[in-house]
């Protein structure tokens, strides 16, 4: 009989820095590939998401920021996905954060970056259809960001 699982959720907080029509995001190689990352993770017990956004971009990149407001929510239930096997017990909620820099955006170097983080780089939000943005999701809704008007919000769903 197979064993049964007991997901835990894991809430987190991203962040979609904008300058000049940039977006910060984290240089990695994850599972054997170059991609992209948004700064941010695991918010901590007692600390509101919003605090956990800059403090997780402040950490990973070195930059403060202002968390204007909160963009999208986005599940991802690991038995619904690829990884299903070994990510059964996985199911983080993850929330999306448009920030600021307070700081010099170019004066870039967090204390605690991520096992798989190489480096940190400003996208032109119009190159974000292109690269390899995890999870693929975001690819579109950040790159909205680039074009005049409403800026897309709410739930994206559980999705990888």
């Amino acid at each position: 009989m197979p064993e049964t699982v007991t997901p835990v959720i894991r809430t987190s907080a991203k962040a979609v820095v904008l300058h000049d029509r940039h977006v910060l995001l984290i240089r990695a190689v994850w599972e054997g590939q170059g991609c992209y990352f948004l700064p941010g993770g695991g918010q901590n017990p007692g600390e509101n998401l919003a605090d956990a956004a800059r403090r997780e971009v402040y950490e990973e990149t070195g930059l403060a920021v202002t968390s204007d407001r909160l963009l999208w929510v986005r599940e991802y239930i690991g038995a619904n996905h690829e990884h299903a096997a070994t990510e059964a017990a996985t199911h983080r909620i993850e929330t999306v954060f448009l920030c600021t820099p307070t700081g010099d955006p170019h004066d870039l170097g967090g204390h605690e970056a991520d096992d798989v983080q190489t480096g940190l780089e400003w996208v032109p939000l119009e190159r974000v259809p292109s690269v390899n943005l995890l999870p693929h999701a975001l690819r579109a809704p950040i790159a909205a960001l680039a074009r005049s008007g409403e800026i897309p919000t709410g739930y994206l769903g559980d999705v990888a």
